[in-house]
């Protein structure tokens, strides 16, 4: 709580000094002007303290031992991927924790998380959505836990006030940054967007609004990439993305029950179709579901379930709203016969990137 120290300090000295303007000269309506902005200024530092404080009862810090060595290097100088204590948020009054899956890209064996009242638990890993970059672990103890409230997803509006909390690089109090919701309905659909300071500080931790509710779960995203550690390179650059919890009950009951979500892989390697319609296909990845269901190089898709596919950037989207395990059906015009034909296939998910450990699940604790 340094931060808030200092900007309290700060606010009263400025509005000491505000007064003292205004006793001496009465009827300057400026030193009028400047009492106002600081004492909103007053008023904006007590709601953010109010918010974080309705949360720190749900707020965790994950501990994790242990893993496959990660080659990807530090981040920003700072530390490597995966590595050091992370944030969570307790979702239910049994114990169930929603935190990101950055935390553990280097499969520890072994996970514990430290309750508000400083309580250490051994955690156990549960089901993972790498669409979202989240996953969920639950601890066991004899107690409820508290929970916090949702936003609702038709209360999620551009420009009002988003908090972004965690722990990390070894601190024991949160870090604390303050931004705004800039979009909704980003990568997919799926998350919404802050300019709020989102970084490994704080990856698996809350984004709030000012009323000390819950945004979303903060993660490293990003749309042009389903790579184990992608996004990650946005950190503290003004765009940071986060996972709302409101309205996916069922994707969380899966979760609980040890489901993993992967990514969708069609297979293919496309290029924008030089007569202006659909993509062309460059190469198809052999033995993926492109492959199995006769996709040939110089065939043309022009529909993905019934949406027109018109470039490269609505192929990529269409493709990011879909996971593994779903059935599609794909319109393309083969190069041999320039009749369209449509298929039917199941996405699988990506091969790991050279060098990054395949997502596997992490053993799990009894």
């Amino acid at each position: 709580m340094r931060w808030f120290n200092r900007l309290w300090l700060s606010t009263m000295w400025l509005i000491c000094g505000s007064l003292s303007a205004q006793e001496t000269h009465p009827g300057d309506p400026s030193a009028l002007s400047r009492q106002d902005s600081l004492q909103a200024m007053l008023l904006t530092s007590k709601a953010v303290r109010q918010a974080i404080g309705s949360i720190q009862p749900s707020l965790v810090t994950i501990e994790s031992f242990g893993g496959v060595s990660v080659v990807q290097g530090r981040i920003g100088g700072i530390r490597k991927q995966g590595e050091g204590n992370t944030t969570g948020i307790i979702v239910s009054p049994e114990g169930h924790i929603v935190t990101s899956t950055f935390n553990f890209i280097q499969q520890p064996p072994v996970i514990t998380v430290i309750t508000s009242d400083g309580t250490r638990h051994v955690a156990e890993m549960l089901g993972r959505d790498d669409t979202r970059k989240i996953c969920m672990l639950k601890i066991n103890a004899n107690r409820e836990f508290p929970k916090p409230d949702l936003v609702p997803l038709d209360q999620l509006k551009i420009g009002q006030w988003a908090i972004s909390l965690g722990v990390g690089y070894g601190d024991v109090s949160p870090a604390v940054s303050v931004g705004i919701i800039s979009a909704t309905n980003r990568v997919g659909g799926r998350a919404i967007q802050t300019d709020a300071n989102i970084s490994p500080a704080n990856y698996g931790g809350p984004l709030l609004d000012i009323e000390g509710r819950l945004l979303g779960i903060c993660v490293p995203l990003n749309p042009q990439s389903q790579s184990i550690g992608a996004g990650v390179e946005w950190y503290d650059s003004g765009i940071g993305f986060a996972i709302p919890l409101a309205g996916a009950e069922e994707l969380l009951s899966s979760l609980k029950q040890g489901e993993q979500v992967f990514p969708a892989f069609l297979g293919i390697l496309a290029m924008p179709n030089p007569d202006g319609k659909g993509v062309w296909i460059e190469q198809v990845v052999q033995g993926s579901p492109a492959d199995q269901a006769g996709i040939l190089r110089e065939d043309v898709i022009i529909e993905i379930d019934g949406v027109e596919v018109r470039d490269m950037m609505q192929l990529r989207q269409i493709l990011n709203r879909l996971q593994a395990g779903m059935e599609i059906e794909l319109t393309l015009i083969p190069d041999e016969t320039q009749e369209p034909k449509t298929l039917k296939l199941t996405l699988d998910r990506p091969p790991p990137p050279k060098g990054e450990p395949a997502p596997l699940e992490v053993p799990k604790i009894r």
